[in-house]
């Protein structure tokens, strides 16, 4: 298969982390560029990146490049572009358009031009909630065109059905936990586990579950597209492990979903989830690992003045119950990271969430 360059994408400030990841997974000559990861693939590394891949947003394909100095230009090239060998004639397409210091400045206008020359050159209709993405960059004059691969984006990993207030997105969590030196090999545990996303992540890392094998994927629309490649990706068995991985949290809601979600993802029989006070947190029978925990932040959920006591009392029990575990901390507040008091707290560069910006925080106890 002809080799093109993928494009992994991931919150700023995280590209290291998931380069770390797609280098892992066996691609080479990997770099991390503002927004995301590039490497170089065939279709087949397309599918197995959105099948494997647990920090990615989402995998874009660059089909092609071409200069174009006004639209007529742009038509006309856009319709010579080989439509026919990536997309299905009767399935909607999408374009998204964006333009920087090039003489074709008005993005709406180069858009509906590369629409145009899609569904005059092979008939796809435009438009639609599941329409494959065409996304259009044009920066100092030169086209870029690249395809949406993944369609819905990868947090959705389609087992998780049940979330609770202000969720951490699994490829985040994924991120995280990564920066963190987690590498599956090790017990991990969340005293306020919400919907159980760090434990069950860990669970499917340890075992070895892709994280993409309850979904689908928009390049299942595309021409070229092999079934059986894709099957045989998904009927991959789990890894027997020895490894435990544990939530806790004081709502009896979240550990009703933590454990269903748990049972969705196939990792019921080593995840453990139970109702309880971050005060009444106890060190499970295991060796050392990671404590990851996404806490209130008081700008969305309760009152922050209220959480300094919460986070100490958290701090408290972590340095009484965990010596020699990992803690990471994400929360938007650094006042309230240094209320735990703990050891050697450092953190890292702040990232989007949710609307907000937060941090990591980490610390070796």
């Amino acid at each position: 298969m002809t080799k093109m360059t993928l494009f992994a994408v991931c919150p700023p400030g995280l590209e290291d982390v998931l380069l770390a990841e797609v280098t892992s997974l066996g691609w080479s000559g990997a770099q991390a560029i503002p927004g995301g990861v590039e490497f170089a693939g065939d279709w087949q590394d397309v599918w197995r990146a959105n099948m494997w891949l647990r920090g990615a947003t989402r995998i874009l394909a660059r089909l092609g490049s071409f200069r174009a100095f006004h639209l007529a230009q742009l038509d006309k090239r856009a319709r010579k572009f080989d439509w026919a060998s990536v997309l299905r004639s009767y399935v909607p397409v999408k374009v998204e358009a964006t333009s920087r210091r090039s003489k074709i400045y008005h993005a709406g206008a180069a858009k509906q031009r590369v629409e145009r020359a899609i569904s005059e050159t092979i008939g796809a209709p435009i438009g639609g909630d599941d329409a494959i993405g065409i996304k259009v960059r044009i920066e100092d004059d030169l086209v870029t065109i690249s395809l949406d691969t993944s369609g819905e984006s990868l947090h959705k990993r389609g087992h998780k059905e049940a979330v609770g207030k202000a969720p951490m997105r699994e490829t985040l969590a994924a991120l995280f936990m990564r920066s963190c030196g987690y590498d599956g090999q090790e017990p991990l545990l969340d005293p306020m586990c919400g919907s159980g996303t760090f434990p069950i992540e860990a669970a499917e890392w340890a075992m070895g579950l892709a994280p993409g094998r309850a979904r689908s994927f928009a390049f299942e629309q595309l021409a070229g597209f092999e079934a059986e490649t894709l099957a045989d990706m998904r009927a991959l068995s789990p890894t027997p492990i020895p490894l435990r991985f544990f939530g806790s949290d004081r709502n009896a809601g979240a550990i009703q979903m933590a454990q269903a979600n748990a049972q969705r993802a196939g990792v019921q029989s080593v995840t453990s989830f139970e109702q309880a006070a971050i005060s009444d947190l106890k060190r499970p029978d295991t060796a050392p690992g990671l404590v990851m925990i996404n806490p209130p932040y008081g700008a969305r959920i309760g009152n922050k003045k209220l959480l300094y006591g919460l986070y100490g009392s958290m701090g408290q029990v972590l340095m009484d119950q965990f010596q020699g575990w990992r803690v990471g901390i994400v929360t938007s507040d650094t006042s309230l990271a240094r209320a735990t008091g703990l050891p050697r707290l450092k953190n890292g560069a702040p990232l989007p969430h949710g609307g907000l910006k937060v941090r990591l925080f980490q610390s070796q106890l």
